[in-house]
């Protein structure tokens, strides 16, 4: 087994994939119209590892867990196999970091946060 799809809820379809795909990078994988306003939404960062399904917030409990589905805590790892090249093509297209990039015990790692309050890690684990 692989975990290969993750749930994010996002408050809209179009300025979530205008995010991931525009900015970040990401492949639209699937965008399906579901009726009544649903769509399946999903997109991935790269060939390997788990996509998301962005997920339209459908109830004031999911608007309000936008962006702290984690509690505040970085929720998503982005792993980079050339960290200062995607640290830097991120930075140029105007994505939000929450710090300078740093050397851990694991490897180099900055924190970003998405539009919609969620933090990510990108990282280039040590191996």
């Amino acid at each position: 087994m692989r975990l290969f799809q993750l749930s994010l809820l996002v408050p809209d379809y179009d300025t979530a994939i205008a995010f991931y795909c525009g900015q970040m990078g990401f492949e639209l994988v699937e965008d399906s119209d579901l009726g009544a306003g649903k769509r399946w939404v999903v997109v991935r960062p790269g060939k390997d590892g788990a996509d998301l399904l962005l997920a339209k917030a459908a109830s004031p409990a999911q608007e309000e867990a936008i962006g702290s589905q984690a509690g505040g805590r970085v929720f998503l790892f982005l792993e980079s196999a050339d960290f200062t090249a995607d640290y830097e093509r991120l930075k140029a297209a105007g994505i939000s970091f929450l710090e300078a990039p740093r050397i851990e015990g694991y490897g180099k790692v900055v924190v970003f946060q998405d539009p919609f309050g969620n933090k990510w890690d990108l990282i280039q684990p040590l191996r």
